[in-house]
């Protein structure tokens, strides 16, 4: 891990230097190994995906794994939008004359070297591979044992394509090794590794919480929510609390928590329940919405079990509030209005993604802003908070810090800024 975090390092230095043209290149070769390549790729992820089954993986660790042409489609478009990107790097902003006659601004410039832990992604392999590309740094990737088969033939794509144009090999590496050990040495490399991108699941964020030496860019939960207004449109709302909760279920921007206002219409709660029961989406309610559910004739039944508790429909308790399922099952609460709702945001979100069903201008911009999260909406699902949709090219990750990076993470993300000053022989009196 030493001897990769040395070759990072100096590849690094080359990366900081190498025209967009270069980059751009190096990113349009490793989209056409992609597409020429599907065939093969899919049978190292047929391999990697038969284990995962025989070891008991869910079906949401499996839909994570998997490379179908969607996905593949998805990782090549991913890799022309980011090279259609303006280059960062050297962009110059914000420069002003100062009384003594210089000019101070700042320069964008790269991170250097990005160390990026993932489990069971293999599409994370080649959205770091370009955002770290095109924004002048070297990477050192580390996936998860379940999808080494496909990460390694990932990784000796991009290893021809950087070759082919004259890029460092080294500016992507990706560890081929399932030891646990190599991650230990990756996140305490503070000689080497100058940030952290983990993307997984809480147990590793938590281990690296913990254990790391170098400075990270992480999310713990996704805990998003959806707030219906009492000025919602039922259509929106029905639309939009769908695809919130049920378009996948084991991402971290899928809706967790749905609120309803207790004067928004009665039929939007009704007409979602029906939904939700119809995709065996399990319901974790309030009493209030119990109590309406009964009077619509929502009733808990074991028979339509939706989860393995065997109950499609039962009382929330305190820590269904605070749980990020990944799964089939919403908690549902009613509350008394708009500050009810940011009030519930604030104590049991994760700053991750929260939104607004709402027909009405100012309790919209009063949640934009009084909601302390990372994206926040207004009437749109919370699927969107993600670096494809929001034009990133691709994300390398979703931050809910507040300092240096915030959201889906882009090229900005992976550089930050240094002072310039211009002069002409100007000296301090």
């Amino acid at each position: 891990m030493h001897a990769m975090g040395r070759r990072a390092r100096l590849a690094s230095r080359d990366m900081a230097r190498a025209p967009a043209a270069l980059k751009n290149a190096a990113l349009e070769r490793i989209a056409q190994a992609i597409d020429a390549q599907r065939e093969g790729l899919v049978a190292c992820n047929a391999r990697d995906l038969a284990r995962a089954r025989a070891a008991g993986m869910d079906a949401a660790f499996i839909d994570r794994l998997t490379l179908s042409d969607k996905a593949l489609d998805t990782m090549v478009d991913g890799l022309r939008q980011v090279a259609a990107l303006a280059d960062p790097v050297g962009e110059i902003s914000e420069l002003k004359f100062r009384p003594s006659g210089i000019q101070v601004g700042r320069m964008r410039v790269p991170l250097g070297v990005i160390g990026i832990i993932y489990e069971s992604r293999p599409n994370v392999t080649i959205d770091a591979a370009a955002l770290c590309l095109k924004s002048g740094n070297a990477a050192i990737l580390r996936g998860g044992s379940d999808a080494i088969e496909s990460n390694t033939a990932l990784a000796a794509i991009i290893a021809e394509a950087l070759a082919q144009t004259g890029l460092p090999r080294d500016a992507v590496q990706v560890v081929d090794t399932t030891d646990r050990r190599a991650v230990g040495a990756l996140i305490t490399m503070t000689e080497y590794v100058d940030v952290l991108v983990p993307r997984g699941g809480k147990r590793l964020i938590e281990r690296l919480m913990g254990e790391a030496r170098v400075p990270m860019i992480k999310h713990l939960d996704g805990i998003c929510h959806v707030y219906v207004d009492g000025r919602a449109s039922p259509d929106k709302a029905l639309r939009v609390c769908d695809n919130a909760k049920t378009h996948r279920y084991g991402t971290c921007n899928t809706m967790e928590t749905l609120l309803i206002d207790q004067a928004a219409d009665p039929a939007i709660l009704t007409r979602l329940a029906q939904v939700y029961r119809d995709k065996g989406v399990a319901l974790r309610a309030c009493p209030a919405t119990l109590a309406r559910l009964a009077e619509a004739g929502f009733l808990p039944d074991a028979a339509d079990a939706a989860d393995a508790s065997g109950a499609w429909l039962r009382e929330a308790v305190e820590a269904d509030w605070r749980t990020e399922y990944l799964a089939p099952v919403l908690a549902v609460r009613i509350v008394d209005g708009l500050d009810a709702a940011i009030a519930h945001i604030n104590e049991y979100g994760s700053a991750h993604t929260d939104a607004i069903i709402t027909e009405d201008h100012d309790r919209a911009m009063r949640f934009l802003r009084e909601v302390d999260s990372a994206s926040v909406m207004v009437n749109a699902s919370t699927r969107f908070a993600d670096g494809f949709e929001f034009g990133l090219g691709a994300e390398i990750g979703i931050s809910n810090d507040k300092l240096h990076a915030r959201g889906p993470v882009g090229l900005e993300g992976l550089t930050s800024l240094k002072y310039i000053v211009l002069g002409h022989g100007e000296v301090r009196a």
